[in-house]
C-alpha cells in the first residue's frame, strides 16, 4: 500500500461549457468518459480529506484548464475550492495499493 491517497477529477457541466466556449468545433470533453487520477498526500478521515484537498485543488484546476486549453487568458479568473467543485466531480480515496512490480517513476522530472 503506498502512503498516498487518490483524487479522481471528472468535467462537470461547466467545465464542459467553458470548452465549448472556445471554439466552434463542437468538440468539448465528455463528462462520464473523461477522468484524471491524481496521487495525493496520504489523508486518514473527512477533515483530513478536505485540508488535502484544500491544499492540491489550484494546481489541479490549472492542470484541468490546461489540459484542454493553454491559453491563460481563455481560463476562468475566479478559480476558488467551490468553483472547483462546480468545475468537476471529485472523488478521493484513502487506500492505494501498488500491484506492479516495475519502480514508480515519474516520467516529466
Amino acid at each position: 500500500m503506498l502512503n498516498r491517497g487518490v483524487l479522481i477529477v471528472r468535467p462537470a457541466q461547466p467545465y464542459v461549457d467553458w470548452a465549448l466556449s472556445l471554439d466552434d468545433s463542437g468538440i468539448a470533453p465528455r463528462a462520464n468518459e473523461e477522468q484524471t487520477v491524481y496521487l495525493i498526500p496520504e489523508f486518514g478521515d473527512d477533515l483530513e480529506a478536505e485540508k488535502v484537498l484544500k491544499a492540491v485543488f489550484a494546481e489541479i484546476f490549472e492542470r484541468e484548464l490546461d489540459g484542454w486549453h493553454t491559453d491563460e487568458s481563455r481560463w476562468p479568473k475566479n478559480r476558488t475550492l467551490a468553483t472547483f467543485k462546480k468545475w468537476f466531480r471529485i472523488e478521493m480515496h484513502s487506500i492505494v495499493e501498488d500491484l506492479c512490480v516495475d519502480e514508480l517513476y515519474d516520467d516529466e522530472a
